[in-house]
């Protein structure tokens, strides 16, 4: 299930370079993992994790629309409680090759950034997301961690280069139906990493790969990392 510590361990487990989780700010001040806002699509009760206490969203089994979607049973899916960003961190510092990249769906860089420098968890951390303010305030309080800026398909790509190289981001991570091999040159040449999202098809993550696209936001890591042991060796 999404958002879960069994998700991200499993991410981890078939050898994915980072991890990606959203972040919402409960209102007792608690910073947890899950996508949206409220945990009806998610859970077995419709909660607003922003008015709701982290006691209160423990009570929510977030693993419920993802065993009714798959048809698994509770035996196979057990139910999942709704993690908090520093027990993701925990997880992910006790190994060396998966990173993990922190989605703000709100106002909490401050508080994750906060959390992130008390566990000395620099290393292990990115952020990623639209909200050109929010990563703005990633580079302002942590100018170590990397920033992958995401963009819509039809974006100006030359305003979005010229803010990237202003702000210090690392990455420009455009969606995939506006991805062409024009800017995918001119997102390298200006001294960017170019992501995708969200690529689930392993046709499209050959064709954009062969572009020379560097970082793809996927739902199926481990086929993709099966597809890209078979590509040939850069030269």
């Amino acid at each position: 299930p999404e958002n879960t510590l069994p998700a991200f361990a499993s991410g981890i487990a078939v050898g994915a370079d980072w991890i990606e989780l959203d972040l919402f700010l409960t209102r007792d001040g608690k910073l947890v993992v899950t996508h949206d806002r409220t945990t009806g699509r998610v859970g077995d009760r419709n909660l607003d994790v922003t008015q709701s206490t982290y006691a209160e969203l423990l009570a929510v089994d977030v693993a419920t629309g993802f065993r009714l979607a798959t048809g698994k049973t509770i035996e196979s899916c057990p139910p999942q409680k709704m993690p908090l960003l520093e027990e993701v961190l925990r997880l992910v510092m006790q190994q060396q090759q998966t990173r993990v990249s922190i989605q703000p769906k709100m106002d909490c860089v401050s508080a994750a950034v906060a959390l992130v420098k008390s566990l000395k968890a620099e290393r292990w951390v990115g952020f990623n997301d639209g909200n050109l303010e929010l990563m703005v305030q990633v580079k302002q309080l942590a100018p170590e961690i990397p920033v992958f800026w995401d963009r819509g398909g039809q974006t100006d790509l030359v305003q979005d280069l010229r803010i990237a190289r202003e702000q210090g981001f690392e990455s420009l991570v455009l969606h995939y139906s506006g991805i062409t091999p024009e800017k995918v040159r001119a997102i390298k040449s200006a001294g960017f990493e170019v992501g995708a999202w969200t690529v689930n098809d392993l046709a499209l993550f050959e064709k954009l790969h062969r572009e020379g696209v560097q970082r793809f936001y996927t739902d199926t890591p481990r086929q993709f990392l099966e597809k890209q042991a078979t590509f040939p060796a850069p030269q």
